[in-house]
C-alpha cells in the first residue's frame, strides 16, 4: 500500500472526472483559479511539467507545484512531460504530487520507475502521444493507477483532437476493466468528450475548456453529465465512438 492509494480509490468512486488543467489558468491569480475550480467540484487539478526538451515548450516547474499544494487538499495530478523522469520523482512528491505520470516514450521499459513512484507514496501512471501505440504499455499495466491517453501530442498547443485516441481508450478499458482510471487529454471539449467516455475515458483533462468559460461550476458540470450519459449510452449499445467526426473548430 502506497501512501495516494486512498486518493486513488476515492478519485475512482467519484468517477467520471473532469480535471482542470492550470496550465489554462489565469496565473496572476493562481490561488483565486485554484478555489475557483475547489469550489465548482474538482476532484483533482492537473499540472502540465514541461521542460522544453522532450516537449518543445516550457511550462513551470516545483515552486508552482509546491505553491497549487499549498492553495488546496486537492490530489494533484503531475504529468511529466520531460526526459529522465526519474530523476526528479522524489522531488515533486516532496513539492505535492499525489499522481506521477510518465511518457512511455521517455522511458521504454518503465518498471523501475513505476515502482519507485509507489514507493515514494505517489500513484503511477503512463502516458502515451498519438503516435505510440496502445502496445507499449500494455506489459505494465498492473502498475499503473492510472493511463493517460494523449489526443494530441505532448507540448504543442492549438491542435485538433486527434481520434486515434478513441480506439486506444476502448483497448484500455477492455483490458483495464470498469473502475480503472483511464485518461485522456488534449481538445477535450463539449464536442469530443461524449465520444471519449463512449470509449472508456472516465478521466478527462480539460484546459481552455474549463478556465475559458465564465462559470467553472457550470462546465464542470455540463462536462461530467454529459461523460456519464455518453458512458450509460455505450453500455446499453446506444452509442459508437467510431462513428465520431471531427468538428474543424474543435481544437485544444
Amino acid at each position: 500500500m502506497f501512501a495516494a492509494e486512498g486518493e486513488i480509490e476515492r478519485l475512482r468512486q467519484r468517477a467520471p472526472l473532469v480535471a482542470p488543467s492550470l496550465l489554462a489558468c489565469d496565473f496572476a491569480h493562481l490561488a483565486d483559479e485554484i478555489r475557483r475550480v475547489e469550489d465548482a467540484g474538482a476532484a483533482v487539478l492537473h499540472l502540465d511539467i514541461m521542460d522544453g526538451n522532450f516537449v518543445p515548450n516550457l511550462s513551470f516547474g516545483l515552486p508552482v507545484v509546491e505553491a497549487v499544494r499549498r492553495s488546496t487538499r486537492l490530489p494533484l495530478d503531475v504529468h511529466l512531460m520531460i526526459v529522465e523522469p526519474g530523476r526528479y520523482l522524489r522531488q515533486f512528491r516532496e513539492a505535492g504530487a499525489d499522481l506521477l505520470t510518465i511518457h512511455i516514450e521517455t522511458a521504454p521499459d518503465p518498471r523501475r520507475l513505476l515502482d519507485e513512484i509507489h514507493a515514494i507514496g505517489c500513484g503511477a501512471g503512463l502516458t502515451l502521444n498519438p503516435p505510440t501505440p496502445v502496445e507499449s504499455v500494455e506489459p505494465f499495466l498492473d502498475q499503473c493507477d492510472i493511463v493517460l491517453v494523449m489526443s494530441v501530442m505532448a507540448g504543442f498547443g492549438g491542435q485538433k483532437f486527434d481520434p486515434v485516441a478513441l480506439g486506444k481508450l476502448r483497448r484500455l478499458r477492455q483490458l483495464l476493466g470498469p473502475r480503472a482510471l483511464i485518461s485522456v487529454d488534449g481538445g477535450v471539449n463539449a464536442e469530443t468528450i461524449g465520444a471519449c467516455a463512449a470509449a472508456g475515458a472516465n478521466y478527462f483533462v480539460m484546459g481552455t475548456a474549463v478556465f475559458g468559460r465564465p462559470d467553472y461550476r457550470r462546465v464542470i458540470a455540463e462536462m461530467t453529465a454529459t461523460a456519464r450519459a455518453a458512458a450509460a449510452a455505450e453500455g446499453d449499445g446506444a452509442a459508437d465512438p467510431a462513428a465520431w467526426k471531427p468538428n474543424p473548430t474543435t481544437h485544444c
